[in-house]
């Protein structure tokens, strides 16, 4: 992941590049942070002001960046990481943010002369590289592995994935949408788990299990495969009382999760060719660190046959940082700089 940080080097040095806007935008957050090239060639992104915002309190994103910055001078252009497909216009496809982005309308409503819109885990991607050790948990595989294609991959509001591929003409970041994929399953519970899902909808998407909603379908499934009543209403709720061991159905959906996720990281390294190394992003891991150190994770990543002595080959981390998407994103806009 070292070239990461090299694509913006040239602008780490310089102090004529001005200070920018970088938003991370999510389901159910929006982080912005006020940012510029910094003098670190390790940590190329200097974060000036930082403030985290929830989606519920606003009517879009122009209102949050003009709270942001209030009074303070406009700066001139502003990057934002959002999941979905970013198109060619500007606008966005998105499953999980609440309201529609549009770069021009921003542009019009905050008075930026420029906003650029890239996905997250494009972003999340480019970040990985500036994370310390100490913000890092080791699941499995060697400390360290060849410069070649690394996976960034995270469950949150969503699932976003993407791949860091370094090229003898600089890295360049594959954006996915790997969330969007039919659910594969293994063991008899999974299965019985999907049929449940599928009664009240076509498709049973990867994200539909793999992410903060998709514990909730989890943990409801389940509930209603054994005759429970479901008592817990959200994600945060059925992951404390599974660590908690004080709900069998909160404790079996949060095992079904980790299995399932590692099966489903173990699919995307061979799919990707990954070599790297893989690195697991934010959403809801590191409140679940110990509980999936624990569970099925590593074993059902591994278990792809003839191809488990390649997986055993690449390092698979829990990547702990909140700014990872601002900084990404900050990452990107300094590296089209350098283009």
């Amino acid at each position: 992941m070292t070239a990461a940080a090299h694509s913006v080097q040239a602008h780490a040095a310089s102090p004529a590049l001005p200070p920018f806007l970088a938003a991370d935008v999510g389901g159910t957050h929006v982080r912005v942070a006020r940012v510029q090239a910094g003098p670190d060639p390790a940590h190329p992104v200097q974060l000036l002001e930082y403030r985290k915002f929830r989606n519920a309190d606003y009517p879009g994103l122009s209102a949050i960046l003009a709270d942001f910055l209030a009074d303070s001078p406009r700066p001139a252009h502003c990057v934002v990481a959002t999941a979905g497909y970013a198109r060619d216009d500007g606008t966005v496809i998105t499953a999980n943010v609440p309201w529609p982005l549009s770069a021009r309308q921003i542009e019009r409503e905050v008075g930026l002369d420029q906003v650029y819109i890239v996905n997250d885990f494009e972003a999340v991607a480019y970040a990985a590289a500036q994370v310390d050790a100490s913000g890092v948990l080791q699941l499995t595989g060697p400390a360290t592995a060849p410069r070649g294609p690394t996976l960034v991959v995270g469950p949150g509001t969503g699932l976003g994935a993407a791949v860091w591929i370094p090229t003898p003409h600089g890295a360049v970041v594959l954006a996915t949408e790997a969330g969007q994929p039919t659910l594969a399953t293994t063991t008899e519970l999974e299965m019985a788990i999907v049929r449940q899902m599928l009664r009240d909808r076509s498709h049973v998407s990867v994200e539909q299990a793999l992410s903060g909603p998709g514990l909730m379908n989890l943990y409801r499934a389940l509930c209603a495969i054994n005759g429970q009543v479901p008592t817990l209403g959200s994600p945060d709720a059925i992951t404390a009382a599974a660590m908690a061991d004080q709900d069998a159905q909160a404790r079996q959906a949060l095992d079904v999760f980790c299995g399932l996720l590692g099966s489903t990281i173990g699919d995307m390294a061979l799919q990707y060719g990954v070599t790297g190394g893989v690195y697991l992003a934010g959403g809801i891991l590191p409140q679940i660190r110990e509980f999936l150190l624990n569970s099925s994770f590593v074993e059902r990543y591994l278990n792809k046959g003839p191809m488990r002595e390649a997986l055993e080959r690449i390092p698979v981390k829990v990547v702990e940082h909140g700014q990872l998407g601002v900084i990404g994103a900050a990452s990107w806009y300094l590296g089209r700089q350098d283009a």
